[in-house]
Parts: C-alpha cells; structure tokens; sequence
C-alpha cells in the first residue's frame, strides 16, 4: 500500500508536466490533420531511435565511470549489485513515465519543425538583418572574424557547435536520474518540453526567418555570400562540420518544399536556448559545472553567428526568453506544490532561483 501511495504522490507531482506534453501531443495531432501530413507517422517512427540510443550511451559512460572509480574484484558481479537491486529498481521504476515523456517529444517536435515554413513562409530576415546591425554597428560576423576567422578555429568551433547534442539526448538523462539533480528535476524537465515548443515551435513560426546561411540559396540574397565563401575555404584546410549539416537541411526544402524534411528556422536559437537551459540547470547540482555550462554556453552563442547559421539577435532573444521560462517554472511548481500541501499529499519542495 505504502508503495501504491508513493506512485500516486510521484505522479501528481510530477502532473504539470505530463500536462504539457499531452498538450503538445494533442497540438502535433491537430496539426497533422489540419496540414494533411502523410508523413506524419513516418516522422514519428524515424526519430523513436534517438533516446534508446541516448540511454545505451549514457548507461555505458555510467559503467565506465563507476568501474574506473571503483576497480572492483569483480566487474560483472559489481554492477549486477549496483544496477540490479530494490532501490535502484524502484528508484528506475518511479522515473520511467518522464522518460517515456522524453523518448517520445522529439519525434513528435520533429513533426513540428518542418511545419513552421509552411504555416509562415520566411520573412522576417530583413528585420533581423537590420536589428544586427543596429546593435553592433555592422554585421556581428564581421566583428567576430579578425579573431576567429582562421581554418583552425572555426573548424573547432564547428566540433563545439555539434557538442551541442550532449544536451540534446544525455543531459536530460542525468538530469532525470541523477540523485545530485534530484531537486530541479521537474523545473528541467518541465522548462526542456517549453523551451522546445515556445521557441523551437511558436516563436519560430511567429519570427519565421531561414539565418544567413540560407539566406543567397533560399532567398536569393548575398548578403552573406563573403561569409559562407570564407567558410567553405576554411572547410579545405581543416574540416567545417557545419556545412554538411547546412546541405542536408538545404536539400529536402530545395527539392520537396516546405514542410519536408527536418526544417529550417533561425528565430530563436535552439542551440542557444537549450545551452543556456542546461547552465541555469546544473549549476544547482554543481557550481563549477555551472561555471564551465555557463563557458559552453557563450561558446555555442558565438559559433552560432560564426559560423552563420543565426543573427546574433536570436542567440539574445533566446536567452531572454529561456530565462522567462526557468522563472515561471519556479513559480509554477510552488503553486503545484502548495496544493499538494493542502492534501496532504506531498511536503514542499525547495524553491531555486
């Protein structure tokens, strides 16, 4: 009986953000039947691979730190103990609907992306272009390209940006069941499936606009073209990993049209977004992790006008609004949790900045 309470008391806690996934579901299917997708399910069934495949990763890096840490007699018999036992089962156990919730939002934000072209066609790169310019004086790569503009570094700075996955598939893993991180777990979990469907959704079809990069292939304009030339000739020295990316999202639009393939959007950066997430994360579970989150952070915000695939604009508003976000999550699970107190059901949690 104890154990049925503690269930119940683990998922209503954990309700807000249940909710919000079951919206988002329901908003992936309302779109689907709105735009008349035929590869709604298609994209569905793609993308279900990519948390297994996190979780395998993540488990092996787990074995391989406890094994070095530990040296143990006898490995196997070792993690058969630290895996196989009650309260790491139950303690697995009590996680597994928040990770269903995460083995599925990305598949299904992979239906949202590609849409965002297709219900507001780009337009708003002009504006960005423009507010750029009005902050830093001129265009802010021009800035950045007496100091990183040479093969080496932008070639590090393209093995940085794709770093970026990290936070993608196994952060949110350890944020999800690492008991350091056990405190913000919800405030994470909640403010990952918001970040995503507020900025990579909504405020990507609001602000629809393609970023430098796509801007002389998709629109005809060269504004960027020294840019994307200094780029693929930095690419003959020292690989630029970015450009095959660029291709790959470049094709499908090219060749089907909007609405296919992963899709293409700059306002806001996702890349920013999600950086600066993890930082306000992690730095409650370690303050020198937060310090060197904090250091990536800023790294992937320079990469991403570096390397043209954002106005510096949309690295700012993105941290804005990541900011927003974490703030109200704060305030939500108080509120959530003080009706839980008047049940009786649960103690507080503590409140995090």
């Amino acid at each position: 009986m104890a154990g049925a309470v503690t269930w119940r008391r683990r998922l209503r806690e954990d309700l807000p953000i249940f909710a919000l996934f079951a919206a988002i579901t329901m908003f992936c299917a309302f779109l689907a039947f709105y735009s008349g997708s035929t590869f709604t399910l298609a994209t569905l069934l793609a993308n279900l691979h990519l948390y297994p495949q996190a979780i395998a990763f993540a488990l092996a890096i787990d074995i391989v730190c406890v094994l070095a840490a530990s040296r143990p007699a006898s490995p196997t018999r070792f993690l058969l103990d630290r895996y196989n036992n009650p309260a790491m089962r139950d303690w697995v156990a009590k996680r597994l609907p928040s990770l269903a919730v995460l083995c599925l939002f990305l598949p299904l934000f992979a239906i949202l992306k590609p849409m965002v072209s297709v219900l507001n066609p780009f337009d708003w790169d002009a504006a960005f272009i423009a507010w750029d310019r009005a902050l830093f004086g001129t265009d802010p790569w021009r800035l950045l390209q007496p100091v990183l503009g040479y093969p080496l570094v932008t070639s590090a700075f393209s093995f940085i940006y794709h770093g970026w996955f990290l936070l993608v598939l196994p952060f949110p893993l350890f944020m999800l069941f690492s008991r350091r991180a056990d405190a913000i777990r919800r405030r994470y979990l909640f403010s990952y499936l918001a970040t995503w469907t507020i900025m990579g959704f909504v405020l990507a079809t609001a602000l629809s606009s393609m970023g430098p990069c796509f801007l002389e292939p998709l629109a005809g304009n060269a504004h960027f073209a020294e840019q994307m030339a200094y780029l693929y000739q930095a690419d003959e020295s020292y690989p630029v990993l970015v450009l095959d990316v660029q291709e790959a999202l470049l094709e499908p639009y090219l060749t089907l049209g909007p609405g296919y393939g992963p899709g293409i959007t700059a306002m806001p950066s996702m890349h920013v977004a999600l950086a600066f997430l993890s930082y306000l994360a992690v730095r409650h579970v370690s303050r020198r992790a937060g310090q060197l989150f904090l250091a990536f952070c800023m790294l992937i915000f320079v990469g991403s006008v570096h390397l043209a695939y954002h106005y510096a604009v949309d690295g700012i508003v993105s941290i804005v609004v990541t900011a927003a976000i974490w703030w109200a999550t704060k305030h939500l699970f108080a509120w959530w949790d003080r009706q839980h107190l008047r049940e009786g059901d649960a103690s507080p949690k503590p409140a995090m900045a």
